[in-house]
């Protein structure tokens, strides 16, 4: 997968690639966008650039082959949430003393390491950041350049500073890259020392389109839905599971036509009636909440009478009667209350009780 290969963001590409042909590429780069919009493929992609062994040129500009020993093996980390999973499941193999000790690392190549969000936290520790130190100065084994790769902008304090360390004085062969939604959530400190580049949101037009290709078991309808509630995140769309967001989004019909339209509850104990407790459902129940908020932001677009704005465009239909009844300020009551209940399910209160209390207590606010 060469770099004419990535969707979206074409002048940032180029002006990364031309950076490395100029030999003025940043020892730390943020690499900054919406969920789903490329950070982590692209982080990959420039860390096979910086070691391809074969270094072809492609339109004037560095790329990488794809092939060679180095390029191999730093791909073998592309599916971060594989290797992820690997990780944590050897960890939690070990015994209890090494596992205190043990802290979420990925490495496929010796001179490329992968640093995620370490469970159960699920934030950047100093533990992690003391691996980095122990080994950024030594020169790299079988590569030119040592790269790390932060895949999220959540750091524990103390980390937060460790790192701050090394960007002050990084060694000239080693290159650090740091993913985030928000560049914000940064330090000041650590974007003054690094160089920042935004991926933009792609046209839901450009997604669909690519969607035709890659995913041609969607039909057009699905793929403008796909297209429009992934945000400009073409990774998210192309990822983006269906079946369990239209599952969710029955749901979220039943809670919110119980809340707007009468006192008859049935269906709606029968639908909250299925969120057991366990890790099944806590996924479950994210779904449910995430999907909450998409109609509810759709509602609020209905009633701002800016359609065009609405993402579950396949249902406008019944948003448009839900709207009938509603308002800003019953949406805004909606928005607080599914507040209440993801604090509730922080305390393990029981999900179906909780969800049960969110659509009656709408209703006889309403």
């Amino acid at each position: 997968m060469p770099f004419s290969d990535f969707l979206g963001n074409p002048e940032t590409v180029h002006r990364l690639r031309e950076m490395l042909a100029r030999k003025r590429f940043p020892h730390a780069v943020i690499l900054s966008g919406g969920r789903g919009s490329g950070k982590y493929t692209l982080a990959l992609m420039l860390a096979r650039m910086l070691n391809c062994l074969e270094q072809p040129v492609t339109d004037g500009l560095p790329d990488f082959c794809g092939q060679c020993a180095n390029c191999t093996r730093i791909a073998q980390a592309e599916d971060l949430d594989a290797r992820f999973a690997e990780a944590v499941e050897a960890r939690d193999g070990m015994r209890e003393a090494d596992k205190k000790e043990t802290r979420i690392l990925i490495q496929t190549h010796p001179d490329v390491l992968v640093i995620p969000p370490d469970p159960p936290q699920m934030m950047i520790k100093v533990d992690q950041i003391r691996h980095v130190i122990g080994n950024i100065y030594f020169r790299p084994a079988e590569a030119r350049e040592r790269v790390y790769i932060f895949t999220d902008s959540a750091f524990m304090k103390e980390a937060a500073n460790s790192l701050l360390k090394v960007l002050e004085e990084p060694p000239e062969f080693a290159t650090i890259f740091l993913l985030a939604e928000n560049p914000g959530e940064l330090l000041p400190t650590i974007r003054s020392r690094s160089v920042n580049f935004a991926l933009s949101a792609v046209s839901a037009e450009e997604i669909e389109t690519v969607l035709a290709e890659r995913r041609p078991d969607w039909n057009p309808r699905e793929r403008a839905l796909v297209a429009r509630l992934s945000g400009g995140g073409i990774g998210r769309a192309l990822s983006f599971d269906l079946k369990t967001y239209t599952a969710a989004r029955s749901q979220a019909l039943v809670l919110l036509n119980s809340a707007l339209r009468g006192n008859e509850h049935t269906e709606l104990f029968k639908m909250t009636e299925s969120f057991r407790p366990g890790a099944e459902g806590r996924e479950k129940m994210d779904s449910l909440l995430s999907t909450l908020y998409s109609l509810l932001e759709d509602l609020m677009f209905l009633e701002s009478n800016a359609p065009q704005l609405v993402r579950n465009t396949d249902i406008l239909g019944e948003l448009k009667k839900l709207a009938e009844s509603a308002d800003f300020a019953w949406i805004t009551r909606a928005s607080q209350g599914l507040g209440e209940v993801e604090r509730g399910m922080r305390r393990n209160l029981l999900r179906s009780l909780s969800l049960d209390a969110f659509a009656t207590a709408l209703e006889r606010a309403s």
